[in-house]
């Protein structure tokens, strides 16, 4: 009789136990052991010992107790990190470093955003460049050389290619270099959207700026510059990490554009290789499309041009 089991509770234990098990293995266990549960991204690789190196520090220093590296597929977080994250991406993650606050921003997508200078000066004082920064200073990671045999260890543990000859290179590398070089391979092996170059301007009517000559417009884009782009273009537009911006040379080449492609690279951000009327940028720069309105952004092209004396 079906229903005598009910009457007999360590039976019924036993099989409604066999029956969960049975359930959780087909449905959770065994695709875990498929191919398709663990994808890789086709740009992915594993992480270099410099990299790795760098990770074991970013993981010492708690960094992923106040920065996740996660961009979840929401518009609003989509425009400000980037493209969202991908589960191939994480592959050599081990463990994974996702975090759960952001006391800081998110760094998914930090690889390639900026120059290595730029973060090198970041890590030795977070405050020179973002005067409310509450991060830490880590200046004394130029001092601390690479203990390489810890490397080498680490290495073989997540069954990572190398070679001695690659450990021997870190000899002389210090725990910053290591972090630096981490904070450059985060989230790359995501394409990222290609920001498509514009017409020439023979083709195309030019847009301009509507707060051009505005002195309340300068002494905004003034403030915005002082907070946003002083720390890579230097007080007054002066260069510095980056190039100055109150002479007449645009991307390498002497010869000044419009106001509308300053705003276009101000807020697109620019890719090594990206082409703005005929001329191919060389270095990295972040979209501020995500973080200015358009008035703000106009407002900074508005001080740029004062800097210059138009």
């Amino acid at each position: 009789m079906a229903g005598d089991i009910y009457r007999k509770p360590i039976l019924f234990a036993i099989a409604s136990t066999g029956m969960i098990l049975v359930g959780t293995i087909v449905t959770m266990v065994y695709p875990m052991l498929t191919p398709d549960m663990h994808p890789k991204m086709e740009a992915l690789k594993p992480f270099t010992a410099l990299q790795l190196a760098g990770r074991d520090i970013y993981q010492r220093e708690g960094c992923n107790n106040c920065h996740t590296q996660t961009v979840r597929p929401l518009k609003t977080e989509v425009m400000r990190y980037g493209e969202y994250s991908k589960a191939g991406e994480f592959a050599y993650d081990r463990p994974f470093l996702w975090g759960s606050k952001r006391t800081g921003p998110d760094l998914a997508r930090i690889g390639g955003k900026y120059p290595d200078v730029w973060h090198y000066r970041h890590f030795e004082n977070p405050q020179a460049m973002f005067e409310k920064s509450n991060m830490p200073q880590y200046a004394f990671l130029k001092e601390v050389k690479l203990d390489l045999t810890k490397v080498e260890s680490h290495m073989k543990a997540n069954d990572f290619p190398f070679t001695t000859s690659e450990i021997a290179t870190l000899k002389d590398r210090t725990e910053m270099d290591a972090l630096v070089a981490y904070m450059q391979v985060i989230g790359t092996s995501v394409r990222k959207k290609e920001v498509r170059a514009v017409a020439e301007a023979s083709t195309r009517s030019r847009e301009k700026n509507p707060f051009a000559g505005d002195k309340k417009a300068i002494e905004l884009g003034r403030k915005l510059y002082a907070d946003n782009c002083q720390m890579c273009h230097g007080e007054n537009g002066k260069g510095d990490m980056g190039p100055s911006l109150a002479d007449d040379v645009f991307f390498g080449v002497k010869g000044d554009l419009a106001d509308d492609d300053y705003y276009e690279v101000i807020n697109n951000g620019i890719e090594p290789g990206m082409v703005e009327e005929g001329r191919i940028a060389k270095s990295s720069m972040p979209s501020f499309k995500g973080t200015l309105s358009r008035e703000q952004i106009w407002s900074i092209v508005a001080y740029i041009r004062s800097l210059q004396g138009k």
